[in-house]
């Protein structure tokens, strides 16, 4: 053994160095190539005459890194990320613009329905609280909720848990009931906490801590709601594919959209920690809002129409997404 690997190592040095090698060149490929057949029957050889040893073990890591390297290629990281925000992403919410738009639109149907109710009906303001704590509501509680705690931490809150809420209809949208239910209940908490502040006169001061950061924080919500309701209907109606198909396609695809969320609401969660509740004049700190909602329109109505219309759906590419069996 000890001649053996005397006689063949500077093989075996070869290989690993071509195998670490960054680049190769045409030469050099087919020189791994044949390096690795090689190599592959000395390890052969060598288990089938001792046992298990470090001599062994050190040739199938060499292999291993050879075979990587003639298998598949690595895929650049940073072209990766920049594939996802530039191309994937966009196509992804582009695909959802109107259906955000319509659930939107029902959000603050409800919302507003309810906000009429409470404001015009003193029976509803009474079995909400007594006049005391809705006075206390409308007067300390609702903009001292935005101040209470250190921005930071209070920013850090707000995204998680709104990023939380949208993973949740994305993922539980396959039920058909959870997005609904969400919607119907976050309309209600808003309609009811704006029918009491238009109650007691307070409906400016709605409005001017809720438009800032609720512009970009609701559109999220509508549009994870969207997803989640795309992902349902693609198990309803299939069409010509299968529904598991249907279903693992639509999912690969909009499951993009909770990931890309995450971002779109660390900035909203920015907004509400520290412009909602500063100093600033109220027009100054809608318009922030605005534009921060302007902003991600503009990102999804160009970059994802360009990638759209190009033929992405977000979806993973082939290799990773894998190969679907058909049956004839």
């Amino acid at each position: 053994m000890d001649a053996f690997t005397s006689v063949h190592r500077p093989q075996w040095e070869r290989l690993n160095t071509l195998a670490r090698k960054r680049r190769l060149s045409g030469a050099e490929a087919d020189e791994l190539l044949h390096l690795y057949q090689s190599v592959s029957g000395h390890l052969s050889l060598i288990r089938s005459l001792t046992a298990e040893s470090a001599l062994s073990a050190s040739l199938s890591a060499t292999l291993a890194n050879a075979r990587t390297r003639f298998t598949g290629a690595r895929s650049n990281i940073f072209l990766d990320i920049a594939t996802f925000f530039v191309v994937a992403l966009p196509a992804a919410f582009y695909r959802l613009r109107w259906l955000t738009v319509i659930i939107g639109g029902v959000f603050i149907l409800i919302a507003s329905l309810f906000a009429l109710w409470v404001a015009g009906d003193p029976a509803v303001q009474a079995a909400l609280g007594s006049d005391a704590e809705l006075q206390q509501l409308v007067n300390h509680d609702f903009v001292n909720y935005y101040s209470e705690n250190p921005a930071a931490s209070f920013a850090g809150a707000v995204w998680t848990n709104n990023a939380w809420i949208a993973a949740q209809c994305v993922a539980f949208g396959i039920t058909g009931a959870f997005v609904p239910y969400q919607i119907f209940m976050n309309a209600q908490n808003v309609g009811v906490t704006a029918g009491a502040m238009f109650a007691y006169g307070k409906g400016d001061v709605f409005f001017s801590y809720i438009l800032p950061h609720g512009l970009m924080e609701l559109t999220a919500i509508f549009i994870a709601s969207a997803a989640g309701l795309r992902i349902f209907w693609a198990w309803v109606s299939p069409g010509p594919r299968t529904r598991l198909d249907s279903l693992a396609r639509e999912g690969r695809s909009l499951m993009t959209v909770a990931v890309g969320l995450v971002f779109v609401l660390f900035i909203s969660g920015l907004v509400e920690a520290y412009v909602t509740p500063s100093p600033l004049p109220v027009w100054a700190k809608i318009t922030i809002g605005a534009l921060v909602l302007g902003a991600y329109w503009a990102y999804t109505l160009i970059l994802g129409r360009k990638a759209f219309l190009a033929g992405e759906l977000g979806d993973l590419n082939p290799d990773d997404a894998g190969a679907t069996i058909r049956s004839s």
